[in-house]
């Protein structure tokens, strides 16, 4: 199996900062897929790395899905706690500009299991600059 890979908390850093006056305000341009992508891959990858584990999956399509939080494990199939949304709500999650509950509430970023709310608890990764 290869090493997940892991995101560096400097190149997360610099990520969201390029991407971090969109996250503000969303009458500014949004940033190019390479900008978006790598923001929403490294916060990704920051939480599966303080949580690691394999019994949620958290999906940002079309970007990124890791698996974290140590617990029972999944092999086949869908598995059975998914945290989902898209990538400009995550990554107003990750940075903690919209809290966890809010966007659950909105209906933006979509829960399924029982283990799936515990991804709060690593949240947010970084804080914008």
């Amino acid at each position: 199996m290869p090493a997940r890979r892991t995101a560096d908390p400097a190149q997360t850093r610099a990520a969201v900062s390029a991407v971090v006056d969109w996250l503000r305000d969303d009458t500014v341009a949004a940033p190019d897929r390479a900008t978006l992508a790598e923001a929403v891959r490294l916060t990704a990858r920051t939480v599966a790395g303080l949580a690691p584990g394999a019994s949620v999956e958290v999906r940002v399509p079309p970007f990124v899905a890791v698996q974290c939080i140590a617990g029972p494990t999944h092999t086949r199939g869908n598995p059975p706690n998914v945290v989902e949304t898209d990538p400009r709500t995550w990554l107003l999650v990750a940075t903690g500009l919209l809290a966890f509950g809010d966007a659950v509430d909105s209906g933006a970023l979509r829960l399924s299991g029982s283990r799936a709310p515990e991804v709060a608890n690593w949240l947010p990764v970084v804080s914008p600059t």
